[in-house]
Protein backbone atom coordinates (compact mmCIF):
# COMPACT_ATOMS: atom_id res chain seq x y z
CA UNK A 1 0.00 0.00 0.00
CA UNK A 2 1.29 3.43 -0.94
CA UNK A 3 -0.12 6.59 0.57
CA UNK A 4 0.55 10.07 -0.77
CA UNK A 5 -0.56 12.94 1.44
CA UNK A 6 -0.89 16.48 0.17
CA UNK A 7 -2.72 19.74 0.76
CA UNK A 8 -0.89 21.16 3.73
CA UNK A 9 0.07 24.79 3.93
CA UNK A 10 -0.39 28.00 5.84
CA UNK A 11 -3.79 29.16 7.06
CA UNK A 12 -5.02 31.83 9.40
CA UNK A 13 -6.93 30.98 12.53
CA UNK A 14 -10.54 30.41 11.59
CA UNK A 15 -9.59 29.38 8.08
CA UNK A 16 -9.84 26.07 6.27
CA UNK A 17 -7.62 23.56 4.52
CA UNK A 18 -8.31 20.23 2.87
CA UNK A 19 -5.79 17.43 3.02
CA UNK A 20 -5.78 14.60 0.54
CA UNK A 21 -4.42 11.08 0.85
CA UNK A 22 -4.16 9.16 -2.40
CA UNK A 23 -4.01 5.42 -1.77
CA UNK A 24 -2.80 2.71 -4.14
CA UNK A 25 -1.39 -0.77 -4.19
CA UNK A 26 -4.38 -2.90 -3.32
CA UNK A 27 -8.10 -3.25 -3.70
CA UNK A 28 -9.55 -1.68 -0.61
CA UNK A 29 -12.17 -3.57 1.33
CA UNK A 30 -15.12 -1.99 3.05
CA UNK A 31 -13.67 -2.67 6.48
CA UNK A 32 -10.19 -1.30 5.78
CA UNK A 33 -9.48 1.82 7.78
CA UNK A 34 -7.89 5.08 6.74
CA UNK A 35 -6.68 7.17 9.64
CA UNK A 36 -5.35 10.67 10.09
CA UNK A 37 -2.77 11.48 12.73
CA UNK A 38 -0.74 14.59 13.49
CA UNK A 39 2.50 15.39 15.21
CA UNK A 40 3.33 18.82 16.56
CA UNK A 41 6.93 19.81 17.32
CA UNK A 42 8.13 18.14 20.49
CA UNK A 43 4.99 16.09 20.89
CA UNK A 44 3.96 12.54 20.18
CA UNK A 45 1.93 11.62 17.13
CA UNK A 46 -1.73 11.78 18.01
CA UNK A 47 -4.95 10.48 16.54
CA UNK A 48 -7.09 12.93 14.58
CA UNK A 49 -9.73 10.79 12.93
CA UNK A 50 -10.39 7.58 11.06
CA UNK A 51 -12.97 5.99 8.82
CA UNK A 52 -13.78 2.59 7.41
CA UNK A 53 -13.28 2.55 3.66
CA UNK A 54 -17.06 2.11 3.36
CA UNK A 55 -17.47 5.31 5.44
CA UNK A 56 -19.89 3.30 7.55
CA UNK A 57 -17.90 4.15 10.67
CA UNK A 58 -16.11 7.42 11.32
CA UNK A 59 -14.49 8.74 14.48
CA UNK A 60 -12.68 11.91 15.50
CA UNK A 61 -10.63 13.05 18.43
CA UNK A 62 -12.39 15.39 20.82
CA UNK A 63 -10.05 18.21 19.84
CA UNK A 64 -11.22 18.26 16.22
CA UNK A 65 -14.77 16.95 16.44
CA UNK A 66 -17.18 19.32 14.79
CA UNK A 67 -14.40 21.08 12.87
CA UNK A 68 -12.78 18.31 10.82
CA UNK A 69 -14.51 15.93 8.43
CA UNK A 70 -13.25 12.81 6.68
CA UNK A 71 -14.60 11.94 3.25
CA UNK A 72 -13.63 9.65 0.40
CA UNK A 73 -13.66 9.68 -3.37
CA UNK A 74 -13.90 6.02 -4.31
CA UNK A 75 -13.15 6.61 -7.98
CA UNK A 76 -9.87 8.28 -7.09
CA UNK A 77 -9.00 6.04 -4.12
CA UNK A 78 -8.48 9.23 -2.20
CA UNK A 79 -9.44 10.13 1.34
CA UNK A 80 -9.81 13.73 2.42
CA UNK A 81 -9.57 15.57 5.71
CA UNK A 82 -11.52 18.81 5.55
CA UNK A 83 -10.32 21.10 8.31
CA UNK A 84 -12.48 24.10 9.19
CA UNK A 85 -12.24 26.73 11.90
CA UNK A 86 -8.54 26.04 12.24
CA UNK A 87 -6.75 26.96 15.44
CA UNK A 88 -3.05 27.62 16.07
CA UNK A 89 -2.94 24.41 18.11
CA UNK A 90 -3.80 22.48 14.95
CA UNK A 91 -0.30 23.27 13.66
CA UNK A 92 1.43 19.95 13.01
CA UNK A 93 2.61 17.52 10.40
CA UNK A 94 -0.41 15.51 9.35
CA UNK A 95 -0.12 11.88 8.33
CA UNK A 96 -2.56 9.52 6.70
CA UNK A 97 -2.31 5.86 7.56
CA UNK A 98 -3.83 2.54 6.52
CA UNK A 99 -4.98 -0.35 8.66
CA UNK A 100 -6.32 -3.62 7.33
CA UNK A 101 -9.97 -4.44 7.87
CA UNK A 102 -9.18 -6.83 10.71
CA UNK A 103 -8.56 -3.87 13.01
CA UNK A 104 -10.97 -3.67 15.90
CA UNK A 105 -12.82 -0.36 15.78
CA UNK A 106 -12.10 0.39 19.44
CA UNK A 107 -8.38 0.26 18.60
CA UNK A 108 -8.33 2.80 15.75
CA UNK A 109 -6.75 5.51 17.89
CA UNK A 110 -3.58 3.51 18.41
CA UNK A 111 -0.97 4.38 15.81
CA UNK A 112 0.73 1.00 16.25
CA UNK A 113 -2.28 -0.62 14.59
CA UNK A 114 -1.58 1.09 11.26
CA UNK A 115 0.76 -0.76 8.92
CA UNK A 116 1.26 1.87 6.24
CA UNK A 117 1.89 5.59 6.49
CA UNK A 118 2.05 8.50 4.11
CA UNK A 119 4.94 10.91 4.17
CA UNK A 120 3.20 13.70 6.08
CA UNK A 121 2.14 17.18 5.10
CA UNK A 122 2.75 20.29 7.19
CA UNK A 123 -0.14 22.44 8.36
CA UNK A 124 0.68 25.78 9.95
CA UNK A 125 -2.05 27.92 11.48
CA UNK A 126 -1.23 31.50 12.36
CA UNK A 127 -3.04 33.43 15.05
Amino acid sequence: VQLQASGGGLAEAGGSLRLSCAASGRTFGSRDVMGWFRQAPGKEREFVGAARWSMGSVAYSDSVKGRFTISRDNAKNTVYLQMNNLKPEDTAVYYCAFARGTIIWSEIRRKDNYAYWGQGTLVTVSS
